[in-house]
Formats: C-alpha cells, structure tokens, sequence
C-alpha cells in the first residue's frame, strides 16, 4: 500500500490547469503545422497561421490559449493499492483548480446552479471521472473545456438496425450543423455504445487521445479516418470561413451495450484542443 498525500494532488492539478491553458501537447502542434500545410484556401491558410502564431505567442508568454479557459474536467486511474491522506479527493481536486485558476489569472466561467447563474469565483468545481485500476499510482488528465464547442455536442440514442451508417450520419450531422459555431478547425471526439451517460464520457475522453495513436480496433480506425476525409471534405474550414481543413482528428472509443440499443456521442472541440497527462 503506497500513501499520497492529498496536498501533492492539489499541487498537480494546479500546474497542470495552467500548463493546459498555455500550451497545446506536442501531438496538437504537430497536427497544425500539417494543416497550415494541407490548406489549399488562401484565406483558410491565413487564419491557420494566425492561430500558429497565437499558440507560440501564450507559450512563450505564458497567456491563456484563448480567453475561455474552460470549465475543468479531470479524469483519473487509481491504483487500488493507493491510500490517499489528508483532504477528500475531490476537495484536492477542487483547491488544485480554485489555485490554478486564480493564483494563474484564468478567466472563472463556472456559475454554482444552472439556472440562478451565481459566478463561483474560482472556476470550481470541477467534472471528475474516476477509474479504480490495478497498481500504486494515480494517473491524472486534466482537460479544461470551453463551450462554444461544447455546446455543438451531441447524443444519439440510435436502434441497432441503424448499424454503422447510423453512426457515421450522427458524426456528420453533429458537424455539419455545428458549422462554424465549434471554431474549426475541431477534434471530434466520439463514444459508441454503453448507455446513455457511458457514450458521452468516452466521447469527452476521446479528446484526450493522442492524435498520433490511432485506434486499437480495425474498423475503427478505419472509420476514423472515413470521417476525417468526409468531414473535411463539407468545405466548412478554418474559422467557418472555407477550406479543407474542417477536423484536425475523428478520435473514437467503444463499449459493449445492449441488444436494444445503439447510443452515440459526439463531443466536439475546438482548435485548443486542451489537456496535460501526469503519474504520480
């Protein structure tokens, strides 16, 4: 049994909600400076410069990627044999976020209900998934979210009869009605299967994939790539403005489900596709 200390969580998830709002992981730069090369529209190749250069600008100066810095999503693998001391995880979690966020100078765009709109002040509270996994250690991502792509997401509770087409039609549409609303050039991030809430958290922890790392599963990576092409080939484009680069990556994750059912997500990001991976 190997004991963390619930103050080494808080102080991770800090740096690492700064870190994902300043930089973009290696696979996400790599990915845009192919697109700056695959862009046949003038205008389309100017605004993925524009976007190039601002990345290097927050990188070098330490500024926000872009002005929403996201609501903070966190995923974590904990080794069973990990006891934790100190503050609940969640309240670590929390403090690592309301530190990130305010000590960081990151824009607090969480409001505490839903309907009654209070601005909690420190970007609190998070959106944490937990997996309990073999082992002593504690796997952490933290994904901070904006909503301008977040709000083009998508649930389809699909019947079995409409098999893959079905699935590749919920991908498309989920696109194409976005249009310039997810600020393109996006990641698409899909989940098939499970039930209703499971197709929606592996859609959001598709984002998180490195896009380097195609998928483990045959057919899926070869409708992956399907939908690469077909979505880029809608003319939507950087910015919404036209062009061949609509999606930078189709990332997709699958789960058994039921033999009634077909549930699919899309979960749509935008440009700053945000997330930093660390093991402690």
């Amino acid at each position: 049994m190997r004991s963390i200390q619930s103050l080494e969580i808080t102080k991770n998830i800090r740096e690492m909600c700064i870190e994902a709002n300043h930089s973009l992981s290696p696979d996400m730069k790599q990915a845009f400076d192919q697109c700056v090369k695959t862009e046949k529209s003038p205008l389309g190749k100017q605004i993925l410069e524009q976007l190039t250069e601002n990345l290097s600008i927050a990188e070098e100066d330490q500024i926000p990627i872009c002005q929403d810095t996201g609501m903070a999503v966190v995923f974590l693998k904990i080794g069973q044999d990990v006891h934790i001391e100190g503050d609940s995880l969640s309240d670590a979690i929390n403090e690592g976020v309301r530190q990130g966020y305010t000590e960081g100078y990151l824009r607090k765009s969480v409001v505490k209900d839903p309907i009654e709109r209070e601005n909690t002040k420190d970007n609190t509270p998070a959106v944490i998934h937990c997996e309990i996994v073999s082992g002593e250690q504690i796997e952490i991502t933290v994904a901070p979210k904006g909503f301008g792509s977040e709000n083009m997401s998508r649930i389809f509770m699909l019947k079995p009869a409409d098999g893959l087409e079905g699935v590749k039609d919920a991908i498309l549409t989920t696109v194409r009605e976005a249009g310039p609303n997810a600020c393109p050039p996006v990641v698409v991030g899909v989940g098939i299967g499970g039930t209703f809430e499971k197709c929606a958290l592996m859609a959001k922890h598709a984002l998180t994939r490195n896009l380097n790392e195609p998928s483990p599963v045959s057919y899926i990576q070869k409708l992956e790539q399907e939908m690469l092409e077909e979505i880029n080939r809608m003319g939507i484009g950087p910015a919404g403005l036209g062009g061949v680069v609509t999606a930078l990556a189709v990332n997709i994750e699958t789960y058994p489900t039921h033999i009634a059912g077909l549930p699919v997500a899309v979960n749509l990001c935008c440009h700053v596709n945000r997330h930093v991976h660390r093991v402690i």
